[in-house]
């Protein structure tokens, strides 16, 4: 299949998932991960109706997203952020960070934001799968966590991301999911200065119909656009 039936396809399941549960798929943003993708295949993606693109390393974003500007609505940050990167990271100017999940690195880029009189849209990463080998604070720790960042003037949350366990069963996937969307809407509840609750960013490839059905409206997909990755 072509790139554009790819893309057609993401859109359809997409536009199924929303109204199964009466949700408006014009919702929901769309945005390709990029991650190993050359720029020209970037580029024909970005004719075929692709308006976000997202990366998750720094050096990788810093050798495409210059050669592609104009040509895309939003760039997103989707990796974990390294502090001693964030200088690399600001001058491709993200739209949206999603993977803060440390008040040391929302410290550090808030110095550098007011450094340069900046504002920077963020989510919080949190590890709703309990995995050892992932990014993310805990659920728990996620509430005390946002308001601590909440005082950093040069920040603006924006929302949650998770990503969930890689696997086939259903049940532990949706568990994720419904673990990020109820803390969102705790935490939305909680009126904290600064923060709105206004973006779940969940679901990739495996498990983007069921991220919709329980409220994400950022899903993040690679392979379902472009096809296996080679590295």
């Amino acid at each position: 299949m072509s790139l554009y039936e790819n893309i057609e396809l993401i859109r359809e399941r997409i536009n199924k998932a929303a109204l199964k549960v009466n949700r408006d798929p014009k919702d929901i943003k769309l945005l390709a991960v990029t991650k190993t993708r050359s720029i020209e295949t970037i580029e024909e993606a970005l004719s075929n109706n692709i308006e976000f693109i997202g990366e998750n390393k720094v050096q990788e974003a810093e050798d495409k997203i210059p050669s592609l500007i104009g040509k895309f609505k939003e760039f997103h940050f989707i990796g974990h952020l390294q502090s001693n990167k964030i200088n690399k990271l600001m001058k491709l100017r993200p739209a949206l960070i999603h993977s803060i999940d440390k008040y040391s690195t929302a410290n550090k880029l808030n110095n550098y934001l007011k450094q340069h009189s900046i504002i920077q849209d963020v989510l919080i990463e949190v590890n709703t799968s309990g995995e050892e080998n992932k990014f993310g604070i805990t659920p728990d720790e996620t509430l005390p966590l946002i308001r601590s960042i909440s005082q950093l003037e040069n920040i603006k949350i924006k929302g949650l991301m998770t990503i969930s366990m890689f696997t086939h069963d259903e049940k532990i996937i949706r568990k994720s999911f419904i673990k990020l969307r109820k803390l969102f809407n705790e935490i939305k509840t909680s009126e904290i200065p600064n923060v709105e609750m206004k973006f779940l960013s969940m679901g990739m490839t495996n498990d983007f119909e069921i991220a919709i059905e329980e409220g994400a409206n950022i899903i993040r997909i690679g392979t379902a656009i472009f096809g296996t990755r080679n590295y």
